[in-house]
């Protein structure tokens, strides 16, 4: 979820498409961890977008992105 809120969602509806169709409830729970942890926050509209620290934590993920790009490619 975090990775599909590298650019903010309109709506909890386009957030839930990106995710792969998940269940609502499991999505609002998620959703609901992650803010409390202020990784997300609302937006005006009902969209979602990542905080300055979920921002922070998407940059750290490029190294393991790369890690299984170049694994993907062996494999």
């Amino acid at each position: 979820m975090l990775w599909e809120l590298r650019e903010p969602a309109p709506s909890f509806r386009a957030l839930q498409a990106a995710c792969g169709e998940i269940s609502s409830s499991v999505l609002w729970k998620r959703v609901g961890e992650l803010r409390g942890a202020g990784l997300v926050e609302s937006v005006d509209g009902g969209g979602l977008r990542l905080t300055a620290t979920g921002e922070d934590l998407l940059v750290s993920f490029e190294p393991l992105l790369a890690f299984a790009g170049r694994w993907a490619k062996r494999h």
